[in-house]
């Protein structure tokens, strides 16, 4: 989940295989690659994969077949994070053929072995275009049509954990922070009047948890998924992927079948919404991550641009559309 630079909406770049250099393991990874019993006895290459603040993701090699062990960061249930939620939610995302499979799961470790996926892991940049968009759209609807996820999603009920948090743990946040809640109280009212019935939804759908693996784009990482408005998905990924205007119709159109001022509208809305939520998840990580990464940096950003928003005529527009 959630690894990203300190440009909003983007994460370090990723190694073109997806696999970084060869590095001693810990006792934890080691300990964590004995306990699989998919590969017991066989001679086993492991080898940390790009990405990840809140898990850590291995690729193994067994005898030419290639896998993913994921092992779940520390402390990340501060971040409202579930690991049976993520579990069950794989599993039920993998049936529809748009995520990977999951092959098995050491309950009392959170460890999971997935099915490897080849294929290049997306970008920003790879996403910038109206084929790409259409594709991501495709994605969604594929990802939505997957079995009920095991719990509900909401960002504003998330932002009111993340605030307790903040809280209980002195987490420093943005100055003005709680002046615009407000403000997100009257996207939440705006984005009610028309709530399209909840779909199983990924959440995050950052740019690099898209990988094309030539027929579609596979999506990844199950983190925070459940069951959410379907706008929430094209919003989040939306501002992920810095999409334009142009872009955002494109992804709006292809997913709905037609033009929809209305569910553009809301869209837009859940996009500022990511930035409002996920400049609280930086925060707390800047207090509680072990690791060496700017999250400083990274929730000052997401926070400038969603005030920028929501200080602009458009967004007022988009208020009245969303509601009318």
């Amino acid at each position: 989940m959630r690894s990203r630079c300190s440009a909003a909406g983007c994460r370090p770049p990723s190694c073109p295989t997806r696999c970084c250099r060869r590095r001693v393991l810990s006792a934890r990874v080691e300990d964590a690659a004995g306990r699989v019993a998919l590969w017991r006895g066989r001679k086993v290459e492991v080898s940390p994969l790009s990405g990840g603040l809140t898990n850590e993701n291995y690729l193994v090699e067994v005898d030419g077949e290639r896998y993913v062990m994921r092992l779940p960061g520390q402390s990340t249930e501060l971040l409202s994070i579930d690991r049976e939620n993520e579990v069950y939610n794989t599993k039920a995302a993998a049936e529809t053929g748009i995520g990977p499979r999951v092959l098995e799961h050491v309950a009392d470790l959170d460890v999971m072995v997935l099915e490897f996926i080849p294929g290049p892991t997306m970008s920003a940049e790879t996403l910038q275009s109206v084929h790409m968009a259409r594709r991501m759209a495709s994605s969604f609807k594929t990802l939505h049509s997957a079995p009920r996820f095991l719990r509900d999603f909401n960002m504003f009920r998330l932002i009111e954990y993340y605030l307790r948090i903040v809280d209980e743990h002195g987490v420093a946040i943005p100055r003005g922070y709680r002046d615009k809640l407000p403000v997100v109280a009257e996207i939440e009212r705006a984005v009610s009047v028309h709530a399209l019935p909840p779909v199983s939804c990924h959440n995050d759908l950052l740019c690099e948890n898209f990988i094309d693996d030539g027929e579609s784009l596979r999506i990844v990482d199950f983190e925070l998924s459940g069951n959410n408005d379907p706008c929430f998905d094209l919003g989040n990924t939306a501002q992920e992927a810095i999409f334009g205007e142009d872009l955002r119709e494109v992804l709006c159109e292809a997913y709905f079948g037609r033009p929809d001022p209305r569910q553009l509208a809301r869209m837009n809305l859940f996009a500022a919404m990511s930035d409002v939520g996920w400049t609280l998840w930086g925060a707390i990580q800047a207090k509680i991550s072990t690791i060496d990464y700017d999250f400083a940096g990274y929730y000052a950003g997401r926070w400038a641009r969603a005030v920028s928003v929501m200080d602009t005529d458009r967004f007022q527009i988009w208020l009245r559309e969303a509601a009318g």
